[in-house]
């Protein structure tokens, strides 16, 4: 079955393996998980689960660290609506990273790019979502001394003149082939990958020092860094090193969660009711009877709900296969699957939220200003 990877949509059924290989990447092999362990002492789950599957340089990263030249962080989000778990897939991860590593992290939110994709968006609209989407990066316990926030229309003095550069490197055709624009495509959305260029090698300007930069990120946005990866040793940077995460399964048919819609996902901002609704009404594994169920037993491997465990809701290894082996002898009801993942979630999401809130007197703290 056809599918179709950009930054700007995902369709169909994703052939993950297919994709790497379009995309020119590597598989995030045993030996690598294995050199990044030595630093780490501990594998995380992502990585267990294969959550992460992909990666350029990598390798490079790690071998720069342990000549004692650190790496710093970058990843971001397009604030086009409240966060979804989905985004904080490899948020988690780069929290992980952060802490183990002690490196500085940046992260950039494109208020600008989704005002001149989404027509359905004012610069407004993009740029109160960037505030918002900020307090979930804050809330998920990274630091204001090794952590700044970019939002782009905010920095547009210090970022333009080193998108500039990026840009007089990028031609339109090689826009047109790898994002997929066409000769009705508004101008800016033709330059904006020279902006999401920018936070890969503006640490190194800053600081007057070359420094390395890893992104772990989605998948599909890949395509921005490989313009980069191409520009960046033109102007005098390395390439950025980085790590790719599969997708967030929706709560519907539909391949991945979707912020803009809200049926296939839960929001970091949901209440207890929404969240019980959601995932009341998840598609499941779950045969037609309760009869059946208990006869043929349910398939863990096709249902949403289960696959909330395997990302983010059930830690332990253990007790994730022993939940996979009951659903699908037809000891575990998907009522009870259900109702347990909305106990789950809500907790989460009450701590989350409270300090959400909190984060909002210390934004400030936060957002990168020269």
């Amino acid at each position: 079955m056809a599918f179709k990877v950009t930054p700007y949509e995902v369709s169909g059924n994703v052939d993950y393996q297919k994709l790497i290989k379009e995309f020119g990447l590597k598989p995030l092999d045993s030996k690598t998980i294995e050199k990044l362990t030595k630093f780490t002492k501990e594998t995380h789950f992502m990585l267990r689960r294969k959550i992460f599957i992909a990666h350029r340089d990598f390798n490079w990263i790690l071998e720069e660290y342990k000549k004692g030249n650190k790496f710093f962080l970058y990843t971001g989000r397009g604030p086009s609506g409240n966060t979804h778990l989905g985004h904080l897939l490899p948020w988690i991860f780069t929290k992980w990273l952060y802490d183990k590593f002690k490196v500085d992290f940046w992260f950039q939110i494109t208020d600008d790019e989704k005002f001149l994709f989404n027509p359905k968006l004012s610069l407004e609209d993009t740029n109160h979502f960037a505030h918002e989407n900020a307090l979930d990066i804050i809330a998920l316990g990274f630091k204001p001394d090794r952590t700044k926030i970019v939002i782009d229309t905010e920095c547009a003095d210090i970022m333009y003149p080193l998108a500039i550069q990026v840009a007089k490197k990028v031609t339109f055709s090689v826009v047109k082939s790898v994002f997929g624009l066409q000769n009705d495509s508004n101008i800016g959305s033709i330059f904006y990958t020279s902006m999401q260029a920018v936070p890969a090698f503006m640490p190194s300007v800053l600081k007057g020092k070359v420094m390395p930069c890893l992104i772990p990120h989605g998948i599909d946005q890949d395509p921005h860094f490989r313009v980069t990866r191409d520009i960046l040793p033109k102007l005098g940077y390395p390439k950025p090193a980085s790590i790719q995460n599969v997708f967030f399964p929706s709560l519907t048919k539909s391949n991945k969660m979707s912020a803009s819609m809200p049926e296939t996902a839960v929001f970091t901002t949901d209440d207890p009711k929404t969240v019980k609704k959601k995932i009341g009404s998840a598609l499941t594994g779950g045969r037609e009877t309760l009869a059946e169920q208990k006869e043929k037993g349910g398939q863990p491997d096709i249902c949403s709900v289960f696959k909330y465990y395997f990302f983010l809701f059930e830690m332990d290894d253990k007790k994730l296969e022993e939940q996979r082996q009951l659903c699908k002898k037809g000891k575990l009801m998907c009522g009870d699957c259900k109702a347990e993942l909305i106990n789950r979630i809500n907790t989460f999401l009450e701590s989350h939220q409270k300090k959400r809130e909190e984060a909002r007197k210390v934004l400030d703290e936060y957002l990168f200003k020269r």
